[in-house]
């Protein structure tokens, strides 16, 4: 039974809503807006990477970060990564839910999978069907628009719990700004998908066509009133000589529905841009909080690159901190991210 002193500060904050000086936060839960899965196809998933990555040095790399050995995959099948990452949500002290991100591959003049070109391919129904076995996890779809029935996939990912749809436009192929993307781009909006889009420079994987990762080729579907989060502010590679990042920062001005995520902002590639994020007057009214898991690990990420902003007591603490969610929401509250941050991707995506 709650205490009387809780009772009155109820009776108290209702008052102050009914009186319209109090707005009701819609939900007062963390969501990770940006998380990855991958896989080889083991498990009958219909995932697979291409023979140059397989081949790479980056292979090893991500089997690292997402905690799995390759023998693993193959003998229990690529689901043991998104069961993984569900137990290390469920153990976060911080965060209770996860959108877990399908990757849609390059389309042909077809507009059918062109495997060739395609690097990464992470089916819609393999991710919507293994998020349904865990309860912190949610289904975070991708549709190459130029599929031949990518309205009827956005249908589909909708009615099987889409709270998103993914593109990495680099390297998917996708011009944001193609104006014959308007249908599918009204689709979006009257769904109420938003629209999670790499931003800037794409180095995570092979070859990436950085141009189509300007945020101003955006300025199509923020027009047409799709929801636009842009990943990692556009952080990192430049257009016509200026920063991706200082590309976008004038675009929330002219969109209220613009948003940027800070995912993978602690990493050292990035030092510097969340603290330039946030000294921009308003800015943190638009962040959105996500971890870019798996991608949250040393050498890649460690509290100890944001010495000599942060005292070195503070990120020896934050180190001893075993969970990944909770030592990413740690750091980043450390280096100045707002509370409401965190708390705003589960009112974009959760009705």
């Amino acid at each position: 039974m709650p205490s009387r002193h809780a009772c009155a500060a109820l009776g108290i904050l209702l008052t102050l809503v009914s009186m319209g000086l109090v707005r009701p936060a819609l939900s007062a839960e963390i969501i990770d807006a940006h998380v990855h899965t991958a896989g080889i196809g083991a498990g009958g998933s219909g995932a697979f990477i291409s023979q140059p990555l397989r081949e790479g040095y980056k292979f090893g790399f991500y089997l690292d970060a997402f905690g799995v050995t390759l023998e693993e995959l193959e003998r229990e099948g690529d689901q043991i990564i998104i069961s993984r990452l569900a137990s290390g949500i469920e153990a976060s002290t911080q965060v209770s839910r996860a959108v877990v991100l399908a990757l849609d591959g390059v389309v042909d003049a077809a507009g059918a999978l062109d495997v060739e070109r395609t690097q990464v391919y992470v089916p819609n129904d393999f991710v919507a069907a293994e998020v349904r076995k865990h309860k912190p996890l949610l289904f975070g779809a991708s549709i190459n628009p130029y599929r031949r029935d990518a309205l009827e996939q956005l249908e589909w990912a909708k009615a099987n719990g889409a709270v998103l749809i993914k593109w990495i436009p680099g390297i998917m192929d996708i011009d944001p700004g193609d104006k014959s993307l308007s249908p599918f781009y009204r689709r979006m909006r009257a769904l109420d998908l938003p629209l999670l889009t790499h931003g800037g420079q794409e180095r995570a994987f092979g070859e990436s066509n950085d141009a189509l990762g300007d945020p101003r080729r955006l300025t199509l579907p923020l027009d047409l009133g799709v929801t636009v989060i842009v990943a990692h502010i556009a952080s990192t590679g430049e257009i016509d000589g200026e920063d991706n990042f200082d590309r976008l920062l004038p675009m929330f001005a002219s969109y209220p529905n613009l948003y940027a995520d800070i995912s993978s902002l602690t990493q050292i590639n990035k030092r510097g841009y969340l603290f330039t994020a946030l000294v921009q007057p308003e800015l943190h009214k638009r962040l959105v909080y996500g971890s870019d898991w798996p991608l949250q690990f040393f050498p890649l990420v460690s509290p100890w690159y944001q010495w000599p902003r942060l005292p070195l007591a503070a990120l020896y603490e934050i180190t001893k901190i075993e969970n990944k969610w909770d030592r990413d929401i740690a750091l980043k509250k450390a280096m100045g991210v707002p509370l409401d941050v965190f708390f705003r991707s589960s009112n974009l995506l959760i009705q």
